[in-house]
């Protein structure tokens, strides 16, 4: 069967400011089973333009008969992703190469706009003699740009630069959404039109500064979906040099620091399922749960009395940026369809919440190196950790660390920030700008407890076992061993939850209970916090009836 309306078609076009003739001919003979090489012999064809200028109804003409074609090719060739993408790159380039055919030497400024079924466009030009201030915005149906181009034409040398923007509906037929992370089991919805938007005729194409796109929503927004501004990158749609400002129910503005083919994709979760909303929960109990052990663990290191050889500056801040770290992370998630659209708060806020885990666990290491200070001054049995380390140089150490590590994460990788979850982007391994800092720590601190162990050993044989001291740090290296425990193996286990839903619930509750852990190993099993627990409770019960 033959193709409609293309099948026969032999369209010869004569520009009026060339004297060579272009025949733009679909070969005769098209059918359904070999529209695919008759689609690619009619972009050869086009791509073999060599005329500089050609009028507008030239363009419009072709474009015409080669959108039609690919609206056939996309109704008769196989689903092939690889294929669909190789077509969606040659009429790209096609498209590209066409429009730019538009743009034709000016003195002052000019500009070119046209609409078809498939697709819309404008070109802008400015010459050395340009009187406007600024670009006025190109506009289509679905979308919009902001682009600084008299800023680039005075970095030509010619004084003289051209914009080219389309618009098209029917591209995401060819580039579709599910080119978008790949190996991410999620939804992809294509939100917006595909543009395009190039420099024709520009000698120095260097931008400026960073283009805004405006992206209208051409279907329903989810608000429990992620908006990603991409462009394409031969076989894939990716974000490199593109974040969204700012978002609305109906509107995108994107920012990209390069000019491509961009589009507005939105991710949402392929299993909202029961067992999910289920986790949900979990998730909101078992942190709950940990806040509330947090909160007492300060509590009873703030309002209880210790004996004077012990520090508690370290347990202090490690529960105060825990809980702080928790807490944060647990809001983000439970307004996560209002704070997601805000790409600066989100990225603020996995930011903010990264530099809180890590001063978490700087302060666990402080707390061993504490350790390991107290049992080598064990021979000395008056030396007391406070004369070793102030608590305000041990302030500026914990956090300190943390803060620098995130100023350089920030420094080198900046879109590294405020993922679907406004949590760390997996990409190009920026998670392990976390992880690596734990993994260094906990690492550290192995070292450490094997040092511990050893240097007890060797002072348990030259003192009595029975010194009170000597007591004392065997409980408080078991309790410090317990916390490194507590803290570092529910990360480590993090490494191993992808694929597996019993290991994600394990980790969950494991890391959640960090609150409680820490209430259980400081403050309940302290036989002298105890007494001033069961005073206190004395106290309690016993007001009422004085009254």
């Amino acid at each position: 069967m033959a193709l409609p309306n293309i099948s026969s078609t032999a369209t010869t076009i004569t520009p009026a400011t060339s004297s060579a003739v272009i025949n733009i001919t679909l070969p005769q003979g098209c059918t359904s089973q070999n529209s695919g090489g008759c689609f690619q012999n009619l972009l050869d064809q086009i791509e073999n333009i060599t005329a500089q200028v050609l009028p507008l109804n030239t363009v419009k003409d072709i474009l015409t008969l080669a959108f039609n074609a690919s609206e056939k090719i996309l109704g008769s060739s196989s689903s092939n992703p690889a294929e669909l993408a190789s077509f969606g790159n040659r009429v790209l380039k096609t498209s590209e190469k066409l429009i730019s055919t538009l743009v034709k030497p000016t003195e002052t400024s000019d500009s070119v706009n046209f609409t078809l079924a498939a697709v819309e466009g404008q070109v802008f030009m400015v010459g050395p003699r340009v009187t406007l201030d600024k670009i006025p915005r190109l506009n289509t149906t679905n979308s919009s740009v902001d682009i600084d181009l008299i800023a680039i034409a005075r970095n030509n040398t010619e004084r003289s630069a051209a914009v080219a923007f389309m618009s098209n509906n029917m591209m995401e037929n060819l580039l579709k959404p599910d080119f978008f992370n790949k190996s991410n089991d999620t939804i992809k919805t294509m939100m917006s039109t595909v543009i395009s938007a190039t420099l024709p005729k520009t000698t120095n194409t260097k931008l400026t500064k960073p283009v805004n796109f405006t992206l209208k929503h051409i279907r329903e927004f989810d608000p429990s979906g992620s908006l990603f501004c991409v462009y394409w990158n031969i076989s894939e749609w990716i974000v490199d040099g593109c974040s969204a400002l700012k978002s609305n129910s109906s509107h995108t503005v994107c920012s990209c620091d390069h000019l491509s083919t961009f589009a507005l994709i939105m991710q949402t979760s392929s299993r909202q399922s029961k067992s999910d909303s289920q986790l949900d929960l979990l998730n909101l109990v078992c942190v709950s749960v940990g806040l509330v052990f947090f909160t007492l663990a300060l509590l009873t290191f703030a309002l209880c009395q210790w004996s004077p050889g012990v520090n508690n500056v370290a347990r202090i801040n490690i529960c105060i940026s825990l809980l702080l770290a928790h807490l944060l992370f647990l809001l983000t998630q439970q307004f996560l369809s209002l704070i997601r659209p805000q790409q600066v708060l989100c990225a603020m806020i996995s930011g903010l919440v990264q530099f809180l885990f890590h001063s978490g666990f700087v302060w666990m290491f402080i707390e061993a190196v504490l350790l390991f200070i107290c049992v080598k001054n064990l021979s000395q049995i008056s030396s007391k950790k406070r004369e070793v380390l102030s608590s305000g140089f041990l302030c500026v150490i914990g956090y300190l660390v943390a803060l620098v590590v995130v100023f350089v994460s920030v420094s080198l990788v900046p879109e590294g920030y405020g993922s679907e979850d406004c949590w760390l982007k997996h990409d190009k391994g920026f998670i392990w700008s976390f992880l690596g800092p734990i993994c260094v720590i906990l690492g550290l601190n192995t070292v450490l407890f094997v040092m511990i162990v050893i240097t007890l050993n060797s002072t348990l044989k030259k003192l009595n076992a029975e010194v009170s001291q000597m007591k004392q740090t065997k409980i408080m290296a078991f309790k410090t061993l317990a916390q490194f425990v507590v803290l570092g193996c529910p990360w480590i286990l993090g490494f191993f939850t992808n694929d597996s839903k019993g290991l994600e619930i394990l980790f969950l509750i494991l890391n959640s209970q960090q609150g409680t852990f820490i209430f259980l190993i400081y403050c309940v099993l302290n036989n002298e916090v105890r007494q001033q627990y069961r005073k206190f409770f004395r106290c309690l019960c016993s007001g009422p009836k004085q009254l």
